[in-house]
């Protein structure tokens, strides 16, 4: 048996852009991705403080350093601009395994959203 339990957290940071005609996914700053122990590609849950929507997506790579969070496609419409987001992935691991895992959590400053 294997239970789902969280793996890497982004804890509240800005969205900086929402762009509706890109194919799909979130852009997350490189840096971001390495410190929360996020894969590109991966699927991610997307929760938006600011309107309570949740969904998923897929994480791609913004550039290092830039503080990028951009919902593409069609989750452009569930967040605006300056919106706060947590990004949250999980892995399914045997309960014996799970007991003895750690998560990622990162604390991004929520202004800038570089590491701090």
């Amino acid at each position: 048996m294997f239970i789902e339990v969280l793996k890497s957290k982004i804890h509240r940071v800005k969205v900086t852009d929402a762009d509706l005609n890109y194919i799909g996914s979130i852009s997350i700053d490189e840096d971001l991705i390495d410190a929360s122990n996020l894969i590109v590609g991966e699927k991610v849950t997307v929760v938006n403080i600011n309107n309570g929507e949740r969904f998923e997506t897929y994480v791609i790579k913004a550039p290092r350093g830039s503080g990028e969070i951009t919902l593409n496609g069609p989750a452009a419409r569930k967040v605006h601009k300056g919106d706060i987001v947590i990004v949250i992935s999980y892995a399914f691991l045997t309960p014996e395994e799970a007991k003895a895992f750690e998560p990622t959590v990162i604390f991004p400053n929520e202004e800038t959203n570089l590491l701090i």
